[in-house]
């Protein structure tokens, strides 16, 4: 029986194979099966970290402005 990690790691390659033999080596993701894949599969979590970086920006900046002020 497959443990957890294993029926895991296998679910990954199962994604990983439909997408990059779409075009070109199976074994390969070109750009546009890359790009593909990252939209289809990991679209709200790719959102949830761009949200994340803007608001490390924000408070970044903030945080700079007011040591210069000072």
């Amino acid at each position: 029986m497959a443990s957890q990690l294993e029926r895991a790691m296998e679910g990954l390659i199962e994604v990983f194979h439909s997408y990059s033999s779409k075009e070109g080596d199976k074994y390969k993701l070109s750009r546009a099966e890359m790009k593909n894949l990252l939209q289809g599969e990991l679209a709200d979590f790719l959102t949830e970290f761009v949200v994340l970086v803007a608001a490390l920006t924000v408070a970044c900046n903030e945080f700079f402005v007011q040591s210069q002020q000072k």
